[in-house]
């Protein structure tokens, strides 16, 4: 594979961290992924994420299908929850516009073939097109690490504090108030592709705190493992 328009530190990183590696990724089968909850895009191949600009719903269904989808064939390489451990690029700083949509639609469709080796196989027609935007949706909305590390002190605090709500008793403004600043925090974590909306342990937990079935103990959960999983 060749490596994306990343920005410059990030790319000198990559770089360096694949030097002399072999990429293993052909031996491995693609596993089908779930995308009856994503509507169609078509059968042409596009050239731009269309779940992007979908509306929430969409984009959120689009994560989740991704998500699965990306630990089951592209973690093996890519490293889990996109970040690389130097086998192959980092994928969190591929650019969230048409040019990054463009390599990476390329690389998934066709694949990648280096003196008779594949380092990665063609999965367009294996896992198909609705697949590849959802995937392409989870690893480019991967929060920066370091600016979700900002927050992890407040988030901490958070996550103790809903605990004791899922314990209690706790009433709907105090579970809203929560909800509001998990909100806010989540608008200042940032992600490494620039895509504008990171998502982020406090976006999915103040998701969960949303509506007439907020849940404390599960968004208390999310931070949790959220928090872990950072260190």
């Amino acid at each position: 594979m060749i490596t994306p328009r990343l920005r410059p530190a990030a790319l000198a990183l990559a770089l360096a961290g694949t030097a002399g590696l072999a990429w293993a990724h052909g031996d491995v089968a693609p596993q089908p992924v779930n995308t009856d909850a994503l509507p169609e895009v078509g059968e042409d191949w596009l050239t731009e994420n269309p779940y992007r600009a979908m509306g929430d719903e969409v984009w959120a269904a689009a994560i989740e299908v991704g998500d699965s989808g990306y630990t089951q064939n592209c973690a093996r390489c890519h490293g889990l929850g996109v970040v690389s451990g130097g086998l192959a690029p980092d994928l969190r700083f591929l650019e969230a516009e048409e040019y990054g949509d463009e390599w990476y639609a390329e690389r998934f469709r066709d694949g990648y073939t280096q003196n008779g080796v594949t380092k990665m196989p063609a999965f367009g027609e294996l896992l198909g097109q609705k697949a590849a935007w959802a995937i392409r949706t989870y690893i480019e909305t991967r929060p920066d690490g370091d600016s979700l590390e900002e927050h992890a002190a407040r988030l901490k605090e958070i996550r103790d504090q809903l605990a004791a709500m899922a314990a209690g008793q706790a009433d709907a403004e105090q579970v809203a108030a929560v909800a509001s600043e998990l909100q806010e925090i989540a608008g200042r974590i940032e992600t490494a592709s620039g895509a504008p909306v990171a998502d982020s342990i406090a976006f999915r937990a103040a998701r969960q705190l949303s509506g007439e079935r907020a849940d404390p103990a599960r968004a208390a959960e999310t931070l949790t493992i959220g928090l872990s999983a950072a260190h």
